[in-house]
């Protein structure tokens, strides 16, 4: 080998720490964790060595899933953001997507009107949100799951940063098909672990999958009436409230101020119109919501729609912990529903920053004494609030959210 091709190799080895000796190195110490760590659990569990065999045939550690940890490496805040319900609100609520998840919507409402007027009738949960909830999670059933939910939980339950997490979904998992609901060798779930059409996590398959067909099994997988009806139970064990909506779009005043979003501020929607908002069609509230309690969302500040919501958006939230996901629900399933509109307001040209660098925004936030929420690099409602709350202390119009310009002041 000559000098300059040594240099190179040597410069490769620093470059790239997980050489493909370094993941063989890996792989050994993942079959290790699998037989010294999994399997006394699972077996602890009623998980047969069949099963648990069967399901990791021919299995590998995936390289390519995020938020991996190596051995011998440290966790750091991606720069980039992978998931779409915490990216851009724009290209999350992009006219293909929604127009079709309406238009087959409609078709999935004309279709199971009977098993979701059932379940209706049984949790109080309509049938326009069920259809919101399929739609968005797997197309109604239409969208492939390609990856192997062994390799995925087998991974992240080994090496990622939130590894203790993924490994009570891998037991979860190998209980699911001790129990015969699905082959090991044929359960495919999402990059995350996500199981069927509803896209359970395993251990919201064991407490909410339901038979709605019938037939002794929660087929999730292959039954529409089943995928339905476990949509429904979850929200209503979640604490959904019969007879209330999810939301409103709303006008809001610049004399109301934008920290004034989340959860932990809400009032009775009646003191919000006395604040000066309105809906965005000028229509009154229902007089039952004017009496219950209501919150003030701003997803994108004021770069953005606004929307009083009821708590019934947070048992949303409770199935994906974004409020675009939530709001796109609620908003496809007004539209196969009412045949609603788009929202009244644009959404302006945020949401395309790194993670990175919103997560330094928040670290220097912190420090500053303000509640963002963690610096991970997400623009929740704490983090929103936060920087409407330091724009306003610093004599700057407050937008309440994560700004390009911010960077540099924000050290």
């Amino acid at each position: 080998m000559t000098c300059r091709a040594l240099c190179l190799f040597l410069v490769l080895l620093i470059a790239y720490p997980a050489s493909a000796q370094n993941r063989q190195q890996i792989e050994r110490q993942f079959r290790s964790w699998l037989e010294e760590s999994v399997w006394p659990r699972a077996s602890s569990e009623g998980v047969s060595r069949r099963v648990f065999d069967q399901a990791f045939q021919g299995v590998s550690l995936n390289w390519q899933l995020p938020d991996l940890v190596p051995p011998g490496t440290k966790p750091k805040t991606p720069k980039a953001q992978r998931q779409a319900e915490f990216g851009s609100p724009a290209k999350y609520f992009n006219r293909n997507s929604v127009d079709g998840a309406t238009a087959v919507g409609r078709q999935m409402a004309r279709r199971h009107a009977d098993i979701l007027a059932q379940v209706e009738r049984e949790t109080g949960v309509p049938g326009r949100i069920i259809l919101g909830i399929w739609g968005r999670e797997s197309g109604y059933g239409r969208v492939a799951i390609p990856y192997d939910a062994f390799e995925v939980l087998g991974t992240k339950g080994f090496m990622s940063t939130r590894a203790p997490y993924f490994t009570e979904q891998l037991i979860a998992a190998l209980k699911i098909a001790e129990a015969g609901h699905k082959p090991a060798s044929g359960m495919k779930s999402s990059w995350a672990g996500a199981l069927g059409q509803p896209q359970f996590m395993p251990t919201s398959f064991l407490e909410y999958a339901d038979d709605g067909d019938g037939d002794g099994r929660a087929d999730i997988w292959g039954s529409e009436a089943d995928t339905i009806a476990s949509i429904a139970r979850y929200l209503d064990r979640h604490g959904w409230l019969e007879g209330r909506d999810w939301g409103f779009e709303v006008n809001v005043p610049d004399t109301v101020s934008c920290t004034l979003e989340g959860p932990d501020q809400g009032r009775p929607i009646a003191e919000w119109e006395k604040l000066g908002i309105t809906r965005v069609s000028n229509r009154p509230f229902p007089e039952h919501e004017r009496r219950g309690e209501g919150y003030l969302l701003m997803p994108a500040g004021r770069n953005g729609p606004a929307f009083i919501v009821t708590p019934n958006f947070y048992v949303l939230k409770d199935y994906n912990m974004s409020d675009l996901y939530a709001l796109f629900v609620g908003h496809v399933g007004d539209r196969i529903q009412y045949g609603m509109g788009d929202f009244t307001a644009g959404w302006g040209r945020v949401g395309d920053l790194y993670r990175s660098d919103i997560a330094a925004m928040q670290r220097a936030l912190e420090k500053m004494g303000h509640d963002v929420g963690g610096a991970d690099g997400l623009p929740g409602f704490k983090t929103r609030r936060s920087i409407g709350r330091w724009q306003e202390a610093t004599g700057r119009d407050a937008t309440c959210f994560p700004e390009a310009g911010m960077k540099s002041a924000l050290r």
